[in-house]
């Protein structure tokens, strides 16, 4: 009787199919999505993570536009392991290891377009951040390596000085409240400090002539607000999974930033293409900034244009984040704040660093150990850059090695990177507290049985905060310059004091960078 019912309901469905095409196409469309999903569920089945992600992308979704996709991520890994799932076709990794293999110089992974290609500035248009073939990325990357070293720009570290020197100014100025009055102080918001010196230097450094935001104490030329609209729209994008859109010819320009608008991204866009078409009227010898580098080495065109902007916005707002982090878990424990401004101000008094106004250099800046714990384990237990940064496993796929096991990646998987799993919660590195700011986890005995060995394990995961390999951040010199020069420059002339302790500041992850607003501050003046 069973078989003869089966029967009847094929019958039947079969020729309701035969007599409505459409339905037909919508049922095959529903076999193919049902297939398609079983096999890629199938195909990572070993792959623990949270539930649905086998078989849906609306976890990973959810916890983009939540604006706190980092913790989610390193909570993934922390339950899960180390290596574990986040949507139907793509893992997620807290492997040092691991992500070193993945991102070797040699490495036969390549970018992911559905992550990457929502970074882009514009529809169809790369830069050495958003290219996904890794022999045009290479090419990119050499033609720029010499100007973000600092070797065709001598003048690097005396224009960082020049707006440290204006930053301090401005506090000291408008700001800070004398050591010993008793007046009402007037709260400073650090966030847009920080952001104003950052595209400062880089504007300085990158096109010859600063944007001045802090001479004016504002964001001349908005800047910021472009920057943050620009961000959230591409984060909604990218966590609802509509990148695709911007690929698809005439619509995808249709709908980005265009240098017409009055505001927003647009405006951005065209008054950075407006200052790089000044700054090229000048003979790349009479200056040499970032942008001659990048001109002698064979960028022209659209291409200058897109590295140049890229190196503005990036570069700015990554050392601004830095610089905020540290300075919130130096204010957030004074026994840290007390005993790094005592040894700075050992090293003001031995002479190292000469009188104010003027600044440190860099090689005695690096040269105070605490002053470099401090930074490193700030970065390390906030990192400043918290992109899943996804690769595609090879064709053939990948036999490794994860914590002694063997594990097989599927060629075509996506693969990505935990920050807040590799950095802050890697108990197996940095020890049972490693959620704990504790700079001095870095003074190890190297003399000690295994010192030498779990130092090294711990410096190379930390340099993991600027990626690796293949894809090692262009701007660290840079920004380690400025970071180590400003947070000593702040400890040494000012105090700090955080003006509401239980809500800091504002702070969201749009992909993979942090916006962070209304952080105030009270500020007085050391004698």
């Amino acid at each position: 009787m069973s078989s003869q019912l089966v029967s009847s309901i094929d019958e039947t469905l079969l020729s309701i199919l035969s007599q409505h095409p459409l339905y037909l196409v919508v049922f095959a469309a529903t076999v193919f999505f049902i297939v398609g999903r079983l096999r890629q569920y199938w195909r990572l089945k070993h792959f623990d993570g949270p539930f649905s992600t086998g078989f849906s992308w609306l976890w990973h979704s959810n916890v983009v536009l939540s604006g706190n996709a980092h913790k989610h991520y390193g909570y993934v890994t922390e339950k899960y392991g180390t290596i574990a799932r986040v949507a139907p076709n793509h893992l997620i990794t807290s492997s040092s290891e691991l992500w070193a293999h993945i991102n070797a110089v040699r490495s036969p992974y390549s970018r992911s377009q559905w992550y990457y290609h929502c970074a882009r500035f514009e529809a169809g248009k790369d830069n050495v951040f958003t290219e996904c073939d890794n022999d045009k990325h290479d090419a990119r990357r050499k033609k720029m390596a010499s100007g973000y070293s600092g070797k065709e720009n001598p003048t690097l570290e005396p224009s960082i000085d020049t707006h440290a020197k204006e930053l301090v100014h401005l506090i000291r100025s408008k700001y800070a409240t004398p050591a010993a009055s008793v007046g009402v102080s007037k709260p400073m918001n650090m966030a847009s400090k920080m952001q104003y010196f950052t595209l400062d230097v880089i504007s300085h450094v990158g096109l010859g002539q600063a944007f001045g935001d802090l001479k004016e104490d504002a964001d001349t030329n908005d800047y910021l607000k472009s920057l943050e609209e620009g961000l959230t729209i591409s984060n909604i994008t990218w966590g609802l999974g509509l990148s695709w859109i911007l690929d698809v010819p005439f619509l995808g320009k249709a709908i980005s930033p265009s240098e017409k608008d009055e505001r927003g991204f647009g405006k951005m866009i065209a008054h950075a293409r407006k200052s790089i078409e000044q700054r090229l009227l000048k003979s790349t010898s009479e200056r040499s900034d970032m942008l001659s580098s990048f001109v002698r080495h064979g960028l022209s065109g659209d291409e200058l244009f897109q590295e140049t902007f890229e190196q503005i916005l990036a570069g700015s707002d990554t050392t601004a984040a830095s610089l905020r982090i540290i300075m919130l878990y130096l204010m957030s424990h004074p026994r840290v704040y007390a005993t790094l401004q005592a040894d700075i101000d050992r090293a003001v008094k031995a002479g190292v660093a000469p009188a104010s106004p003027e600044i440190i250099s860099d090689i005695e800046a690096r040269g105070l150990v605490y002053l470099g714990a401090v930074v490193r384990e700030a970065l390390r237990v906030h990192p400043p850059v918290v992109n899943i940064f996804s690769r595609v496993v090879p064709k053939g796929g990948d036999a490794v090695k994860v914590d002694g096991q063997d594990v097989f990646l599927p060629g075509g998987t996506l693969i990505g990177y935990s920050a807040w799993g590799m950095h802050r919660n890697n108990k197996a590195v940095y020890g049972e507290d490693s959620h704990v700011f504790r700079p001095e986890r870095w003074f190890v005995d190297e003399n000690e049985s295994g010192g030498a060995e779990r130092l090294a394990q711990m410096l190379k995961t930390n340099d993991m905060i600027f990626g690796y390999g293949r894809w090692h951040c262009l701007g660290k010199v840079v920004a380690m310059i400025e970071i180590h020069k400003v947070i000593f420059e702040l400890l040494r002339n000012f105090d700090f004091a955080l003006t509401s302790p239980d809500k800091p500041w504002t702070i969201s992850n749009a992909m993979g960078l942090f916006a962070i607003g209304d952080m105030w501050v009270e500020v007085t003046e050391r004698s």
